[in-house]
Protein backbone atom coordinates (compact mmCIF):
# COMPACT_ATOMS: atom_id res chain seq x y z
CA UNK A 1 0.00 0.00 0.00
CA UNK A 2 1.85 3.48 -0.67
CA UNK A 3 1.49 6.16 1.90
CA UNK A 4 -0.46 8.61 0.52
CA UNK A 5 1.42 11.65 2.07
CA UNK A 6 5.16 10.59 1.30
CA UNK A 7 4.16 7.59 -1.50
CA UNK A 8 6.29 5.19 0.53
CA UNK A 9 5.50 1.52 0.29
CA UNK A 10 6.36 0.79 3.56
CA UNK A 11 3.73 0.69 6.04
CA UNK A 12 2.36 -1.14 9.07
CA UNK A 13 -1.19 -2.06 9.86
CA UNK A 14 -2.42 -0.51 13.43
CA UNK A 15 -6.00 -1.75 13.44
CA UNK A 16 -8.95 -4.16 11.45
CA UNK A 17 -12.14 -3.88 11.89
CA UNK A 18 -15.24 -5.32 10.10
CA UNK A 19 -17.95 -3.13 8.73
CA UNK A 20 -20.89 -3.33 7.12
CA UNK A 21 -22.01 -6.56 8.66
CA UNK A 22 -17.82 -8.28 8.18
CA UNK A 23 -18.63 -7.28 3.90
CA UNK A 24 -15.51 -4.53 4.41
CA UNK A 25 -12.53 -4.23 6.57
CA UNK A 26 -11.26 -1.20 7.54
CA UNK A 27 -7.37 -1.10 8.06
CA UNK A 28 -5.73 1.74 10.08
CA UNK A 29 -2.22 1.68 8.84
CA UNK A 30 1.08 3.96 9.82
CA UNK A 31 3.68 4.75 7.16
CA UNK A 32 7.36 3.77 8.37
CA UNK A 33 8.67 6.40 6.35
CA UNK A 34 7.28 9.39 7.37
CA UNK A 35 5.01 7.86 10.50
CA UNK A 36 1.75 9.64 9.48
CA UNK A 37 -1.20 7.36 9.67
CA UNK A 38 -3.85 6.82 7.03
CA UNK A 39 -7.34 4.39 6.34
CA UNK A 40 -7.86 1.76 3.61
CA UNK A 41 -11.07 -0.27 3.37
CA UNK A 42 -10.97 -3.89 1.41
CA UNK A 43 -14.31 -4.88 -0.28
CA UNK A 44 -15.30 -8.04 -2.54
CA UNK A 45 -15.27 -7.01 -5.96
CA UNK A 46 -17.99 -8.54 -7.87
CA UNK A 47 -16.02 -10.24 -10.65
CA UNK A 48 -18.96 -11.59 -12.08
CA UNK A 49 -20.49 -8.51 -13.83
CA UNK A 50 -24.79 -9.31 -14.13
CA UNK A 51 -26.44 -8.54 -16.72
CA UNK A 52 -30.08 -7.28 -17.00
CA UNK A 53 -32.55 -8.90 -20.04
CA UNK A 54 -35.06 -6.25 -20.10
CA UNK A 55 -38.82 -6.47 -21.26
CA UNK A 56 -37.87 -6.03 -25.00
CA UNK A 57 -35.01 -8.00 -24.95
CA UNK A 58 -31.91 -5.66 -24.89
CA UNK A 59 -29.04 -6.00 -22.43
CA UNK A 60 -27.84 -3.66 -19.77
CA UNK A 61 -24.83 -4.01 -17.65
CA UNK A 62 -26.54 -4.21 -13.84
CA UNK A 63 -26.66 -0.91 -11.78
CA UNK A 64 -27.57 -0.79 -8.52
CA UNK A 65 -28.20 2.83 -9.04
CA UNK A 66 -30.73 2.41 -11.20
CA UNK A 67 -32.81 0.59 -8.90
CA UNK A 68 -32.25 3.13 -6.42
CA UNK A 69 -33.80 5.75 -8.78
CA UNK A 70 -36.94 3.60 -9.03
CA UNK A 71 -37.67 3.34 -5.46
CA UNK A 72 -36.21 7.43 -4.88
CA UNK A 73 -39.72 7.66 -7.82
CA UNK A 74 -41.92 5.08 -5.83
CA UNK A 75 -40.79 6.47 -2.57
CA UNK A 76 -41.39 10.46 -3.47
CA UNK A 77 -42.52 12.29 -0.08
CA UNK A 78 -42.91 9.43 1.35
CA UNK A 79 -41.18 9.60 5.53
CA UNK A 80 -38.71 6.80 5.08
CA UNK A 81 -35.16 7.15 5.84
CA UNK A 82 -32.69 7.19 3.15
CA UNK A 83 -30.96 4.47 5.07
CA UNK A 84 -33.26 1.97 4.64
CA UNK A 85 -33.85 2.58 0.90
CA UNK A 86 -30.01 2.04 0.78
CA UNK A 87 -30.31 -0.95 3.08
CA UNK A 88 -33.50 -2.34 1.00
CA UNK A 89 -31.12 -1.98 -2.64
CA UNK A 90 -27.96 -3.86 -0.49
CA UNK A 91 -30.40 -6.49 -0.16
CA UNK A 92 -31.81 -6.89 -3.86
CA UNK A 93 -28.45 -6.63 -5.12
CA UNK A 94 -26.46 -9.55 -2.69
CA UNK A 95 -29.09 -11.52 -3.84
CA UNK A 96 -29.19 -11.07 -6.76
CA UNK A 97 -25.13 -11.57 -7.17
CA UNK A 98 -25.77 -14.98 -5.10
CA UNK A 99 -28.81 -16.43 -6.89
CA UNK A 100 -27.79 -15.33 -10.43
CA UNK A 101 -24.67 -15.88 -12.32
CA UNK A 102 -24.54 -13.81 -15.37
CA UNK A 103 -27.98 -12.55 -16.85
CA UNK A 104 -31.48 -11.79 -15.01
CA UNK A 105 -34.37 -10.76 -16.19
CA UNK A 106 -35.94 -6.90 -15.11
CA UNK A 107 -38.74 -8.54 -14.20
CA UNK A 108 -37.35 -10.38 -11.59
CA UNK A 109 -35.33 -7.56 -10.23
CA UNK A 110 -38.76 -5.89 -9.98
CA UNK A 111 -40.31 -8.72 -8.11
CA UNK A 112 -37.45 -8.63 -5.18
CA UNK A 113 -37.80 -4.57 -5.36
CA UNK A 114 -41.71 -4.58 -4.83
CA UNK A 115 -41.42 -7.52 -1.99
CA UNK A 116 -39.19 -5.17 -0.13
CA UNK A 117 -41.68 -2.24 -1.16
CA UNK A 118 -44.72 -4.26 0.47
CA UNK A 119 -43.20 -4.15 3.77
CA UNK A 120 -41.49 -1.49 4.11
CA UNK A 121 -44.37 1.17 2.66
CA UNK A 122 -47.52 0.03 1.20
CA UNK A 123 -47.77 3.61 -0.57
CA UNK A 124 -44.21 3.44 -2.66
CA UNK A 125 -45.43 -0.48 -3.10
CA UNK A 126 -48.15 0.45 -5.31
CA UNK A 127 -46.02 3.40 -6.69
CA UNK A 128 -43.51 0.93 -8.31
CA UNK A 129 -46.30 -1.90 -8.71
CA UNK A 130 -48.33 0.24 -11.25
CA UNK A 131 -45.05 1.18 -13.30
CA UNK A 132 -43.84 -2.52 -12.81
CA UNK A 133 -47.03 -4.22 -13.70
CA UNK A 134 -47.91 -1.16 -16.17
CA UNK A 135 -51.65 -1.08 -15.29
CA UNK A 136 -53.65 -0.46 -18.35
CA UNK A 137 -56.96 0.60 -15.80
CA UNK A 138 -58.00 1.30 -12.54
CA UNK A 139 -59.26 -1.67 -12.55
CA UNK A 140 -55.64 -3.23 -12.63
CA UNK A 141 -54.80 -0.68 -10.01
CA UNK A 142 -57.95 -1.88 -7.61
CA UNK A 143 -57.10 -5.38 -7.95
CA UNK A 144 -53.58 -4.90 -6.43
CA UNK A 145 -55.06 -2.77 -3.51
CA UNK A 146 -57.18 -5.41 -3.22
CA UNK A 147 -54.72 -8.20 -2.86
CA UNK A 148 -52.74 -5.73 -0.34
CA UNK A 149 -55.73 -5.22 1.63
CA UNK A 150 -56.38 -8.82 2.49
CA UNK A 151 -52.68 -10.13 2.94
CA UNK A 152 -51.64 -10.80 6.39
CA UNK A 153 -49.52 -8.41 8.62
CA UNK A 154 -46.31 -9.13 10.50
CA UNK A 155 -46.61 -7.30 13.80
CA UNK A 156 -43.73 -4.96 13.95
CA UNK A 157 -40.57 -6.72 15.93
CA UNK A 158 -43.06 -10.21 16.64
CA UNK A 159 -41.37 -13.38 15.65
CA UNK A 160 -42.91 -15.59 12.95
CA UNK A 161 -45.11 -17.84 13.71
CA UNK A 162 -43.65 -20.76 11.50
CA UNK A 163 -40.26 -19.86 11.74
CA UNK A 164 -37.23 -21.89 10.29
CA UNK A 165 -36.34 -23.72 13.11
CA UNK A 166 -38.88 -26.27 14.58
CA UNK A 167 -39.95 -25.81 18.09
CA UNK A 168 -38.52 -28.33 20.95
CA UNK A 169 -40.23 -31.49 21.09
CA UNK A 170 -41.66 -32.29 24.38
CA UNK A 171 -40.17 -34.64 26.31
CA UNK A 172 -41.35 -38.31 26.49
CA UNK A 173 -42.55 -39.81 30.01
Amino acid sequence: MNCPFCASNHDKVIDSRESDGGKIIRRRRECLACNRRFTTYERIEQTARLTVVKRDGTHVPFSRDSIMRGIQAACGKRPIPEQRKEALVSQVEEELHQEFDREVSSAVIGQRVMAKLRDLDEVAYIRYASEHHQFRSVEDLRAELDALEQRTRDVKDQQPLFGTTPAPKPAKP
